[in-house]
């Protein structure tokens, strides 16, 4: 099972088109959104995807929450409040916005935890979690933007720059 991972997208639609295009190649089977959708059209753009779409909410999108879902239910959308956390394949996944939430309790419960909110790539392990933040989505520089991908199967996960 491959899991898609972005965040941040601050309503760059040209970049969300090229998000869901690069999802869509790989065949991943769910994608994760680790919040800073910022507005709905902007969530209703990843409609594009062929699997289904979680996310968080992030800073930038509590003002929009209640529009944002709202367009969660006119495609595959799930919104939720962070610290989210799901299983796949016996594996805890927690998705949260703010890093500074991940606790020591967190990692030792969680096989793995997605976050957004710093722009920054961020590959880590901490009580046998691997901590993951593909880096920057909503960038202007065309090849500096990444999105991550995570082979569910053994927790690997790699980065695709666009």
């Amino acid at each position: 099972m491959l899991v898609g991972v972005t965040g941040d997208t601050h309503n760059n639609l040209k970049n969300i088109k090229e998000i869901c295009t690069i999802f869509n190649e790989n065949c991943t089977d769910l994608v994760f959104h680790t919040g800073d959708i910022s507005l709905p059209k902007s969530l209703l753009a990843f409609k594009d995807l062929k699997c289904p779409l979680s996310a968080v909410i992030g800073n930038n999108d509590v003002s929009e929450k209640d529009d944002l879902e709202k367009a969660a239910k006119r495609f595959d959308c799930k919104i939720f409040d962070e610290p989210y956390s799901v299983n796949i394949l016996n594996k805890k996944i927690t998705v949260l916005h703010h890093p500074d939430l991940i606790n020591e309790e967190m990692t030792q419960e969680s096989d793995l935890i997605l976050h957004g909110h710093t722009h920054r790539y961020r590959q880590e392990t901490i009580d046998n979690c691997l901590i993951f933040n593909p880096g920057e989505c909503a960038g202007f520089m065309k090849g500096k933007n990444q999105i991550g991908i995570i082979c569910m199967k053994d927790i690997k996960a790699k980065v695709i720059n666009f």
